[in-house]
């Protein structure tokens, strides 16, 4: 039985919804012979013709431009048939059915089916493809996704920079080195009667000290990349008619919420994500903080409580023109007090003290950030304040790579291996420890790449798919 996989496939590969143009994509083991009953012509490999798209009585569905990309030079690596069309739902429809209509109508020159077995694809399948056929490896094939999903033009970057290859050749440049590393001990371990001192002569320490010190490098880079492309949770809270809205909306530069001065205005959620230096926020403004017998208000209250358990950061306000009266001041301790139960300790929690504008001359705690929602005043400061404190570094943009979580896992895996394999140097060397370390940080960098050794993929796939079940 032949896999799925070995099925021709086509798909419309442009967003749904009318456009000026859309794309119909057929990839396959041999699409000439679709090309040449749907086009009318036989088509001049990697030339774009004019001409229309024909039904099976002559007719014309569309004009339009078609190419024809054959194996191995196309995105697929399998032969690649694009129809542009003019980009109506209806059209894209009616050429999409056309090919599968056409493919397996039988060939009259051949008697056989002119591409059997097509069928539609299975979204992300042209780029499944690329990576099964080595035109791009699981992190470039990653990177597809998040450039189309990038929401900053930071984030747009860095995924064209994975996409081009960037965060592979860093990946390839350390498994390089392990690999190189690895030969030298085993090379000991296998010929132990030419008495070579592999440490000192060839200074695997310093060799495996440059190599952590290459990988710290790649995993700052890749922490970066995986801000610009996750964005971090900010949740505003604090008591009510503290100025969350107002904060919201001078973030946002735009009144996205109900700013009035009754208490309670605000009972859900509002979310806006906004970016500061290419890293996307998602901010949300929750209900104000108090005991309340209103039920749709406690709601609210409750739903505040949740986002701020799950934040990556707390934006806590506090309100300058109250701050001075002991009922506010106790309120402010007991919403602290819970807020530092509910938390992580990793969860930054900023106190930021608004109206500034409206009390001059407050006084302020140490290292305290004021600010004016109303006026705009401190707004910087606290734009920095954030990126300092989920780890952005100023003018980090260039030169990073997107990255995901998994990525980062499988950095701190190989990291934790490295270490392993410093501690088997000190004191009576153990080289075979020391080989095996190098090997599974070898490994645990592969995974992202997606390449491994023969040896090396059946570990990983029985360690990951078969024990335990």
């Amino acid at each position: 039985m032949l896999s799925p996989n070995a099925d021709p496939i086509v798909a419309i590969t442009t967003a749904p919804g009318r456009g000026a143009v859309g794309i119909v994509r057929v990839s396959g083991p041999d699409v000439a012979r679709l090309a040449q009953v749907i086009c009318a012509r036989a088509l001049a490999p990697r030339v774009a013709s004019y001409g229309p798209f024909q039904e099976a009585d002559g007719s014309p569905i569309d004009h339009g431009l078609a190419l024809h990309f054959p194996a191995p030079n196309s995105y697929t690596g399998e032969d690649v048939l694009e129809l542009q069309a003019h980009g109506g739902p209806v059209v894209l429809q009616l050429l999409l059915q056309r090919c599968l209509r056409a493919a397996a109508e039988m060939d009259p020159a051949t008697g056989v089916p002119r591409l059997a077995r097509l069928r539609l694809a299975r979204p992300g399948e042209f780029t499944e493809r690329a990576f099964l056929n080595g035109k791009l490896d699981l992190a470039q094939a990653e990177a597809v996704m998040d450039l189309i999903d990038a929401s900053t033009e930071s984030a747009a970057r860095s995924a064209s920079r994975s996409l081009a290859g960037a965060f592979s050749n860093e990946i390839h440049q350390l498994t390089d080195g392990l690999i190189n590393l690895r030969m030298l001990i085993e090379a000991t371990l296998d010929f132990p009667e030419e008495e070579i001192d592999v440490l000192s002569t060839h200074d695997v320490s310093g060799k495996l000290g440059h190599l952590r010190e290459m990988l710290a490098g790649v995993q700052a880079r890749a922490r970066q990349g995986a801000l610009l492309r996750e964005g971090i949770k900010v949740v505003i809270a604090g008591q009510p008619n503290a100025g969350k809205s107002s904060l919201l909306n001078a973030l946002a530069g735009a009144e996205l919420a109900i700013v009035t001065p009754i208490a309670g205005t605000t009972r859900d959620v509002v979310q806006q994500t906004i970016q500061i230096e290419g890293v996307p926020l998602h901010v949300l403004d929750t209900a104000g903080l108090r005991e309340s017998s209103d039920e749709v208000e406690r709601l609210g209250i409750e739903r505040a409580w949740t986002h701020i358990a799950s934040a990556d950061a707390v934006l806590l306000l506090h309100d300058l023109t109250r701050s001075g009266t002991p009922e506010y001041a106790a309120e402010d301790a007991a919403i602290a007090k819970v807020m530092a139960d509910k938390l992580p300790a990793s969860v930054p929690v900023i106190h930021l003290w608004n109206k500034r504008d409206a009390a001059p001359e407050a006084a302020l705690p140490e290292d305290a950030i004021a600010l004016s929602a109303r006026t705009g005043a401190g707004l910087d400061a606290l734009r920095q304040r954030l990126l300092q404190v989920v780890g952005w570094q100023s003018g980090a943009g260039e030169g990073v790579f997107i990255a995901r979580e998994r990525h980062l896992q499988a950095l701190a895996r190989a990291a934790e291996h490295l270490e392993a394999a410093g501690a088997h140097l000190g004191g009576a060397p153990m080289l075979d420890l020391l080989a095996e370390e190098l090997r599974l940080a070898q490994n645990a960098l592969s995974e992202i790449t997606g390449e491994f050794t023969a040896d090396d993929l059946l570990g990983v796939i029985f360690s990951r798919f078969c024990i335990g079940k």
